[in-house]
Formats: C-alpha cells, sequence, structure tokens
C-alpha cells in the first residue's frame, strides 16, 4: 500500500521538501483530546495531532475536534489525513462535523481517511446522519495490522491493540536522513559550491568538468536515523504494540486506570499507567506521554507517580499541550 500526496507543482513547496529532506521538518505532537470515555472541563475525548512540514495528521476524532484545532495553533483545513484507531464514539464521533464544516468552507484539496477494514462502513452510516456532497475529494483507506503506507518522506504502520472492538495503534517513521555534508572534503575533491552540492546532499552522483564522478559516499556521513511517533490507541498492554514503538521518540499510550483498577482495566480492555510503561519501557523508547485517561484520574498526579515508578521519563498530557521532537544530531 501507498500514496504519496498530490504534487502542486509551485517551486517553493518543493523547495521546502528538498529542505526538509536535507535539514528535516519540524515536527510536533498536539494533543487535542486527552480524555476518554466523554468530554470534561478538563479534557475532552481523543484526538492527536502530528504537524511536520506543510502537513497536519490526525489520529481519532472524537466530539468536539474541530472547536479543539480552532483553539490550537492548527487549522483543520490543513489537516491532509485521518487516522482512525478503531469505532468507538469517543473515538469518531467528531468526523461528521469536521467533515460537512470543512464542505461549508469551501475545502478543495484531498482529504484521506484511514482505518480498519469497517471504516468505509463507520463512514457512510455518520454520512447517512448528516448527509452532503462533498465539494471536496474523500480517499478512504483500510489499513490492516502489519501494513503500512507511504507518504513523501515517512511512512504510517499499523500494529494490533487489544481491546473490545479491534484497534489499530499508528507509528508514524520517517525515512532515513543523509549523513552530514563534509564541504572541505567536496572542495578538495573539486565540487564547485552550488548545485552539485545539493545533488550530492540529495545522494545523487555528480559529474565534474574533467569527467570524474563524485559519488554522496565521498562527502557524506552515515545515515541519520529519522523520528518515530507512535499512537496506542486503545488497548491493553500488547507485544504488537511493543514491536511497533521499538526505539520510538515518543510514545503516546492510553492509560485509562490506576493499578487500583486494574480489574476494570482488563474488563474493558484498557491499560493502567503502570502498565503502559512497562510497554514504553520494554519497547526502549525515549518517551512516554500518557492519554485517554478516564474521569476518575483526571488530574493525573497519580497516573504520573505510577507510571515513572516503572519508565521515569513519563509525562501526563493535558489538552492542547505540544511536544516537538527532535532531530538526531
Amino acid at each position: 500500500m501507498g500514496r504519496t500526496p498530490v504534487a502542486t507543482g509551485v517551486p517553493q513547496q518543493e523547495q521546502q521538501t528538498t529542505r526538509g529532506r536535507l535539514q528535516g521538518f519540524q515536527l510536533t505532537v498536539h494533543f487535542l483530546g486527552t480524555g476518554g470515555g466523554w468530554p470534561t472541563v478538563e479534557r475532552n475525548v481523543p484526538s492527536v495531532a502530528v504537524h511536520r512540514g506543510s502537513e497536519v495528521l490526525l489520529f481519532d476524532c472524537g466530539e468536539g475536534t474541530q472547536r479543539q484545532l480552532q483553539r490550537s495553533a492548527l487549522s483543520y483545513m490543513d489537516v491532509s489525513a485521518i487516522f482512525v484507531s478503531h469505532h468507538h464514539g469517543d473515538h469518531v464521533f467528531g468526523l461528521p462535523g469536521l467533515l460537512r464544516t470543512m464542505n461549508l468552507m469551501e475545502r478543495a484539496k484531498p482529504l484521506l481517511i484511514v482505518g480498519g477494514r469497517t471504516i468505509r462502513r463507520v463512514l457512510d452510516g455518520m454520512m447517512q446522519m448528516s448527509p452532503f456532497t462533498p465539494v471536496y475529494p474523500i480517499e478512504v483507506r483500510e489499513l490492516a495490522p502489519g501494513e503500512s503506507m507511504a507518504f513523501d518522506g515517512y511512512r504510517v504502520e499499523a500494529a494490533k491493540g487489544i481491546h473490545g472492538a479491534p484497534n489499530n495503534a499508528y507509528a508514524l517513521i520517517e525515512e532515513d536522513r543523509p549523513g552530514r555534508f563534509n564541504k572541505p572534503r567536496a572542495l578538495e575533491l573539486g565540487v564547485p559550491e552550488g548545485p552539485m552540492f545539493r545533488k550530492l546532499q540529495l545522494g545523487e552522483n555528480v559529474t565534474l568538468k574533467d569527467g570524474r564522478t563524485v559519488r554522496p559516499e565521498d562527502v557524506l556521513g552515515g545515515t541519520r536515523p529519522g523520528r518515530k511517533i507512535v499512537v496506542s490507541g486503545d488497548t491493553r498492554p500488547s507485544p504488537d504494540v511493543v514491536a511497533l514503538a521499538r526505539g520510538a521518540d515518543l510514545l503516546l499510550h492510553e492509560a485509562t486506570y490506576l493499578e487500583a483498577d486494574k480489574d476494570k482495566a482488563v474488563e474493558n480492555g484498557h491499560s493502567t499507567a503502570r502498565e503502559a510503561a512497562e510497554v514504553a519501557k520494554a519497547a526502549n523508547v525515549k518517551e512516554l506521554w500518557l492519554y485517554h485517561l478516564s474521569p476518575r484520574v483526571m488530574r493525573g498526579e497519580d497516573s504520573l507517580r505510577e507510571a515513572r515508578e516503572v519508565f521515569p521519563n513519563t509525562k501526563v498530557a493535558s489538552d492542547f499541550a505540544t511536544v516537538d521532537v527532535a532531530l538526531a544530531p
């Protein structure tokens, strides 16, 4: 499976894409809704936006997500794709309003909606509740656990969560970046500053005036890894999610309950804060953020304390919190 965003042919955007490949786009996570079950004064229901370059990717769309977007630094008109973890209401009830509002605002650019095998049926039912004729293209794609979709500079992979309904956890995984450019070495080899520098940085051979060929490996260091963000959706601790999150820069894992209510977590297909931390530890991630908190633990102090006993680099997300994900040096 694969999809590359539609090319616009605008030179400035092409330049931005090239800069992104060489230097790396800014990558920021925006928590739009961090509660679970139903919205409260403190927390809306789940939705996470990932802002990468000029794209905004939305993971789940609970009720009120479009209002959360309006209150954030993002625009819902910039959302290029929506990834639905599963079809429980607190993760999808925001879709009809968001799609219809985009229509009223005369959106033109395509929108991709990705989910499990029943995503088309769910969307069809929602469209019947609030029928309208889209003025913008909507592409619906199914993504099964173990499958991935290719985009420009990154891919999104799905893994199986353990929940009452089939649940996709998702990982956004950037391609590796070229190694650092050794300008003194390039000049020593006779490469003139300018377009040839850029070609080498993009991994292309260049031919000098004297007929010699200079290869990227002659002037570039080792490749640098791209970044990786994982969003769990609703799940019990899952070995597939552990595998998906292996080495991630950021793991956003649901933490609906505390250990005192572990029986409810098991019964309802959710995780405790401690269990989320155990997933983070097993996957050797760099940082864990807890979200999808039950109203029982709305303030999150106990969740944080419980998780940090297992995985110290844990934080509790709140609505409108943002996280910048740094590039590897």
